[in-house]
């Protein structure tokens, strides 16, 4: 079964501070304990696709220093950005055979979850707070189903 796994980046500093806000030390914390906990689940992640923002980049970068060496990491040309389209992402879904996980922003992540699940981008299907996992599986008849969600404030993040 292939899986999907949308992750918002961890809580930033203020974006008034920096034009491309970097993850806050809290941000950093949460992240770190989602990655540990991903690490724990053997979540069989083969590639990790972020954003190009900093607080994307590193905590893409958080999460494969602890799931290790084997999933690679790859930038987004364009198409995880938080008022991009969903076009590009969905057709290039449908071409990955194994199991990916995209690290972006809000509101690109909750329309990319409700178009997968829903069929549509404008009935939400999910919240995604900083550092949220929201995990989806391809069933055999085509259809996307939320597995299961994490949010930091269920691991005391």
């Amino acid at each position: 079964m292939r899986k999907l796994f949308l992750v918002r980046h961890g809580e930033a500093v203020s974006g008034s501070e920096n034009p491309d806000p970097p993850l806050s030390k809290d941000g950093e914390n949460e992240v770190k304990k989602i990655a540990v906990f991903l690490a724990r689940g053997r979540i069989g992640v083969t590639r990790i696709i972020h954003s190009d923002k900093a607080r994307a980049r590193e905590t893409a970068r958080h999460i494969v220093n602890t799931l290790g060496p084997d999933p690679s990491v790859e930038v987004a040309p364009s198409g995880l950005a938080p008022n991009d389209s969903t076009a590009l992402v969905m057709e290039a879904i449908g071409q990955w055979t194994d199991n990916v996980m995209l690290v972006g922003h809000l509101p690109f992540l909750g329309r990319l979850a409700s178009l997968l699940v829903l069929g549509a981008e404008d009935k939400p299907v999910v919240t995604f707070d900083p550092g949220t996992v929201v995990a989806l599986n391809l069933l055999d008849d085509g259809r996307w189903v939320i597995d299961w969600v994490l949010k930091p404030r269920m691991l005391g993040a």
